[in-house]
């Protein structure tokens, strides 16, 4: 394998448009963009809502009984809308399909922060967290993974990340 093609696999190339040679976007919790390196009024991108001030929303959701969670191009497609539907900014996709059980792991890198898929489709679970900053609508997300992935039962665990003391 050459090199290229080895760092193309670990997501490090830096010829095919990786996250390496993107440039760097600042979305700010106003919702405007700003290039790297201008003046920005905030570059924290802490949230401020309903009095509580935090770093970002970080979901735990948990599919039971979810189907089509062996599918790579399937699970890339989900994941792609969920970061639509949240309005958030992909950044890169990195997913893996093991064998011979067949469950994926990766993660959409995002702006805002990440969402990352675990599946045991021999058991039919699958295993997300789905974290967002700034304006980002995480929660948005999971009526995504409902659609997608049909669910017999769903869990959401929400944490508040950076909260204040």
């Amino acid at each position: 394998m050459s090199r290229d093609a080895a760092l193309f696999q670990l997501g490090m190339d830096l010829d095919r448009g990786s996250s390496t040679t993107q440039e760097e976007v600042s979305v700010s919790a106003a919702g405007s963009e700003a290039v790297a390196g201008q003046p920005d009024e905030r570059k924290d991108h802490f949230i401020l809502r309903d009095g509580k001030e935090y770093a970002g929303t970080h979901l735990i959701v948990d599919l039971w009984g979810a189907k089509r969670i062996d599918e790579l191009d399937h699970v890339e497609a989900v994941l792609k809308r969920c970061v639509e539907a949240a309005g958030a900014t992909l950044l890169h996709i990195h997913l893996h399909h093991f064998t011979p059980n067949d469950g994926i792991s990766g993660v959409a890198v995002l702006a805002e922060s990440h969402i990352s898929i675990h599946s045991w489709p021999e058991r039919e679970y699958a295993a997300l967290d789905v974290f967002m900053c700034g304006d980002a609508q995480p929660h948005e997300a999971v009526e995504v993974l409902r659609e997608g992935f049909a669910p017999s039962y769903v869990a959401v665990t929400e944490h508040l990340r950076g909260q204040g003391l």
